[in-house]
């Protein structure tokens, strides 16, 4: 480094740039709460900190084959911007829809790629957070200060996904990915694939795979539920001919699917036994002759407990039909040289192994927080409708749904804040801070998810890492949409919130 460059560096870093709202990340959350402020506070300073090196966040990360949308996009996009297109829609797809909403609500300038924070203190004295930053091109090192800090870094570790160790790996002589780090230089053509996990992402991948590879065996410990939800939905058909308004045929089919959600929702935990008989028998017909349902597609736990693997038009069972992928129940013995060989005996062998075996829940992209010169510890703290913290001031996240589209409660949860501002600067208060009612002090802070309700690997490694919730208004989250689209719009703004 120059010295003159190093004079600048040092130049930039002692100055300290002020904001009225920080948010960090710019992934479908961080561009919705900037949208909100655009439209509803165009008077206040923003702006969005990435570390990534471009927008999207999981759309950016996640480039393995076939990468695409397991939720429909008339509900994942947002509310003020219609999707025009298949509900089902691959990465690039969405990243473009993104970029609309970047040029429509000019983020462009707004949006600082390559900043990675490194910490965030909470100052009372000053009514103000201060953000360590670090520049991942440059390493340019220096301090940002907002009066509302927005957190929108979703909700797992993008550099360190989850591998499990298993015994003779090293032997192995073909090649180890995991779908989160997918090296562009990978060639699977006319290869023999072993995809480990039968999750969301190995459901993407296996069609998308076989296309071109020799063959692709999932190798899953345990069965997951399936749907093959179409690509395009029937009632967009039929609207075609109409000619409608596109604000129309976008509002009319995200109710639609609203309805669809809702339904699967209420049903995996009102009438578990009819969802999982519409499960089973809708993949029935589309399974090769012969397929042993009972060992490959038959779950150890309730629908909905983990998230449905949804396959577009069934691509995932027209590649098992075509005798392009195959899916293996068994557990891994260790790794040889030339494959996997499972509990029975059998060697898959391989040349790529994918690991799509899942991610590491972080808390709050794992940024260490202070508060007034005292470290958090939000295995202590408890949620404020799942979007605040106790006894944190001046600080939202954004967490959306996992069993309907993320976006869904995003929105919503960008009207409370919304509406928190505006409270704010009813009192003329700087400060808003989520504190426990008389009478909620002994109340049990019981884990963040309730494992009989929604109980993934990943939930479950990271249940001791993760923010607490109550056993009472308003300090509980992980509902469903039909209550939280009635609920949070109804907020009592003055329960559990403190204002100064």
């Amino acid at each position: 480094m120059s010295s003159a460059t190093a004079a600048e560096q040092d130049r930039r870093s002692s100055e300290t740039e002020h904001l009225d709202v920080l948010i960090i990340g710019a992934g479908v959350s961080g561009i919705g709460a900037a949208h909100r402020l655009r439209t509803q506070f165009p008077d206040r300073s923003f702006a969005i900190l990435e570390a990534q090196d471009a927008r999207g966040g999981t759309w950016w990360t996640h480039r393995f084959p076939g990468a695409r949308s397991d939720s429909d996009l008339f509900t994942y996009g947002y509310r003020h911007k219609p999707w025009r297109g298949a509900s089902i829609a691959a990465g690039d797809a969405i990243l473009e829809y993104l970029d609309e909403v970047i040029d429509e609500d000019d983020l462009a300038g707004r949006i600082r790629y390559h900043h990675r924070v490194t910490a965030l203190e909470w100052s009372s004295q000053d009514a103000r957070w201060t953000a360590d930053v670090v520049r991942t091109d440059t390493d340019e090192r220096f301090r940002i200060t907002a009066t509302f800090l927005w957190m929108c870094q979703g909700y797992y570790n993008h550099d360190e996904p989850y591998t499990p160790e298993w015994p003779g790996l090293e032997r192995f002589e073909g090649t180890v990915v995991h779908p989160q780090q997918w090296p562009a230089d990978l060639d699977h053509d006319g290869k023999r694939v072993v995809v480990i996990g039968s999750g969301s992402t190995a459901a993407t991948l296996v069609p998308a795979l076989a296309a071109t590879a020799a063959h692709v065996t999932m190798l899953q410990r345990s069965p997951s539920y399936w749907f093959p939800a179409p690509t395009t939905h029937e009632l967009a058909t039929m609207l075609e001919p109409l000619d409608l308004p596109p604000d129309w045929t976008h509002e009319i089919l995200r109710r639609q699917y609203v309805q669809q959600l809702d339904w699967l929702a209420t049903t995996g935990r009102d009438d578990p036994d009819q969802l999982h008989e519409f499960l089973v028998e809708t993949i029935r017909p589309l399974l090769p002759e012969g397929t042993d349902v009972e060992k490959h597609f038959i779950p150890t736990y309730r629908p909905w407990q983990q998230r449905i693997a949804f396959v577009p038009d069934g691509d995932f069972f027209d590649a098992m039909r075509a005798g392009k992928a195959e899916v293996v129940t068994d557990t891994i013995t260790e790794f040889t040289e030339k494959g996997v060989q499972v509990s029975s005996g059998e060697v898959l062998e391989a040349d790529v192994v994918v690991t799509a075996t899942g991610f590491n829940l972080a808390v709050f992209g794992d940024i260490p927080f202070r508060v007034d010169g005292e470290a958090v510890d939000f295995t202590d703290r408890v949620t404020w409708r799942g979007m605040m913290i106790s006894g944190v001031p001046n600080m939202a996240y954004a967490f959306g749904y996992f069993r309907h589209s993320w976006t869904l409660r995003v929105d919503l949860i960008n009207d409370v804040v919304g509406r928190v501002f505006e409270r704010m600067a009813e009192r003329g208060a700087t400060t808003v801070v989520p504190e426990l009612r008389p009478g909620d002090e002994d109340m049990p802070k019981l884990d963040w998810s309730d494992l009989d309700n929604f109980n993934p690997g990943y939930v479950q490694r990271s249940q001791d890492n993760m923010f607490r919730q109550g056993d009472r208004e308003p300090w509980t989250h992980m509902h469903e949409h039909d209550h939280d689209r009635v609920v949070l719009p109804e907020a009592d703004l003055d329960d559990g919130l403190q204002y100064r």
